[in-house]
This record gives structure tokens, sequence and C-alpha cells, in this order.
């Protein structure tokens, strides 16, 4: 058994992991950390998990973390780069959910994050953890930083294209849409359901922190050089989902819906539809799916691919069980078979 403990239990992504893992026929929940609400049962928080998680949130001051195989830090960003090196140092690997470690340019992380890093020295041996992208390095990693929700939808959508160099790479255009979950479980005006219900509106669009992690991912697939992307992400009045409208201009032509089928086949969290359908949000709800669709309107130059995940599942927690099953030589898809729930 596969000893776990988790970092920051109490938030959105913190109960997606431990829903997760206490299905997990390989998983021993080890350590729950929570510092303001240290000594509260897990199961009087969250009901849902009541008879399948018996554990107590811990100071993570007093919490045996070190005696774990694997931690998550399902972490506000700038957590885990404080704590995650003591335990790196002690031999426990590390799957930060947060983007202490995704961005390979330091001093671009610290200018969209505003904080100084406090462990610049793990940034470069961090592995991404995009799993259908970097699945043999995420096998040996240490530390993995789990991919943001955004940047996953945007990645997984654009890849194939970008990959064979078949479009214009200086102008992709993500228009993405997200449930207010990916805002996480904090007391905010925006988050308030007279605020966000009956509502619809754009938000970053001088610059959202996803921007560079999307750009660098991108930019590591591409034959022809860094990527320009034009990225605008939407709230939209749903609890959770992501959908992502992706545009490219089309510079060599192939079978594109067959670029993608053939691209994805092995992949068992990657569904491309078939032609002329498209990917519903409640299509991959609470599931760790991706679902795509292509098309080519008028068979004009312009590419849409539709992209739609849970961004709490393959947006957050159930890629880091994912990568967390890579890293042990488990299954891949061990824990994750949930279904859609639907409606």
């Amino acid at each position: 058994m596969i000893k776990v403990g988790i970092v920051g239990g109490t938030g959105y992504t913190g109960v997606e992991l431990l829903r997760l893992l206490a299905q997990h026929p390989a998983v021993e929940l080890s350590a729950i950390t929570s510092r303001g609400d240290a000594g509260t049962h897990v199961a009087a928080m969250f009901p849902s998990l009541r008879g399948r998680v018996d554990l107590k949130f811990e100071d993570p001051a007093a919490a045996n973390l070190k005696a774990c195989d694997l931690v998550f830090f399902a972490t506000p960003n700038g957590v885990a780069m404080q704590q995650a090196p003591e335990l790196l140092d002690a031999g426990v690997r590390v799957v930060d959910l947060a983007a202490d470690y995704r961005i390979v340019d330091v001093a671009e992380w610290e200018k969209w994050y505003g904080m100084k890093h406090a462990s610049p020295e793990w940034v470069a041996k961090a592995v991404y953890g995009l799993p259908e992208v970097n699945r043999n390095a995420i096998r040996g990693a240490r530390l993995v930083a789990n991919p943001g929700c955004y940047p996953t939808a945007v990645q997984l959508g654009f890849a194939p294209l970008v990959e064979a160099g078949l479009v214009e790479i200086s102008g992709l255009i993500a228009d993405a849409k997200s449930g207010v979950s990916g805002a996480g479980r904090k007391a905010e005006v925006s988050s308030l359901f007279s605020e966000a219900s009956d509502n619809f509106k754009a938000y970053g669009v001088p610059g959202h922190r996803h921007l560079p992690e999307i750009r660098q991912g991108l930019s590591r697939m591409s034959k022809n050089g860094p990527v320009g992307l034009t990225f605008v992400p939407h709230l939209t009045p749903l609890i959770r989902g992501i959908h992502a409208t992706l545009y490219a201009r089309v510079t060599g032509e192939a079978d594109f819906q067959a670029l993608y089928e053939q691209r994805y086949a092995d992949e068992p969290f990657v569904d491309v539809l078939p032609e002329k359908t498209h990917p519903e949000t409640r299509s991959v709800r609470a599931s760790n799916l991706c679902r795509i669709s292509v098309h080519r309107p008028q068979g004009g130059d312009t590419l849409v691919i539709l992209s739609v995940i849970d961004n709490l599942v393959k947006g957050a927690a159930g890629q880091a069980v994912q990568n967390m099953n890579i890293m042990f030589d488990l299954p891949e898809t061990e824990g994750l078979w949930q279904l859609p729930v639907l409606p």
C-alpha cells in the first residue's frame, strides 16, 4: 500500500483527492492537514466521506508527513515551495497541485505570482505532470508539478496540431470558460451565489496566471519555436467544469479528425468525439476525462477545437492521482474509472 498524506485537505481539490483516494485500492490515507481545522473529523466537514475516511485533520507541524511515501499539496500558491523541500530531502515524493513548480523560468513565475520563490533549486528538478505529454519523465519523478485546470484543457486540445506543425503557432486563441469552483473554497464576493448565478463574464483579459504555463507547455511541443497565444478566461454560473474553445489557422493539410484520433488512441482519459459533435461539461462531470471534438467551419482555414474537463478532477485532483499511479508503476487508470455524473 502507498502511504499518502494530503497537505491542505479542506479545499475543493483537497476533498476531491479524499474522494478519489478513499476508493483507491492501493492507497492508505495516513495524514490530512489543515492548520485552521486541526482536530476536526474529516467526515464532520465533508459528510460525503462518512464511513470511508476515519481521520481527523492535523496541524501541519504535528503531522508525520515524513512517514508517507507520497504527499499531495492541495494548498494555495506559495505553500509547497516552502514545505515540500524538507519532505523531498527525507525521500518523500511530492505532487503539488498549486503552481509553485510549474514554470521553469523562476523570474517569470515571480512576476506572475507576485512573490519570491522559496525553493528555486527544486524548480529545475520538477516534472510537469501532464501524462499525455510527459509520461516517461513522470515515472521517475520525485516532484511533480500538477498542471492547472485551464492549461490541461487548452494543451490537450492544441497538442496534436502543435506537435504536427500544421497550424500557425504565432496566433493561437483559447477562449475558455470555468465553473465557480475553479476560484477555490474561500469567501469572495465574486463567488457568492447572488454574484455568480445568472451571470457570465470574462476576467483576466490583460493577463492571467495560467497564460505563461500554457505558452511554456505548447512551446515545448512545437517544432517551430515558441507559440503566440491569446488566452481569455470566463466565469460561468456552473459549480464545476471547463469548456475551452480553441482556434488555430491551418498552414498544412491533413485529416485533422484522424490526427486527433491517432494521437489519443492509447490515452485512457482523452476521448476524441466523432465529427460534427459538441462535448458538454456535464459529459465529464466528476470524472477524469477530457473530451475533444474537431471542427473546420465551412471548410475554411481556421480549425475550432472544443475541449471539456472537470476542473476539479482532470484539471486537478484526478490528474494528480493519475500522476501518482504513474510514479508508483500502477495501472494509470487505478482508482480513476468513475463514470461522469449525469444529470
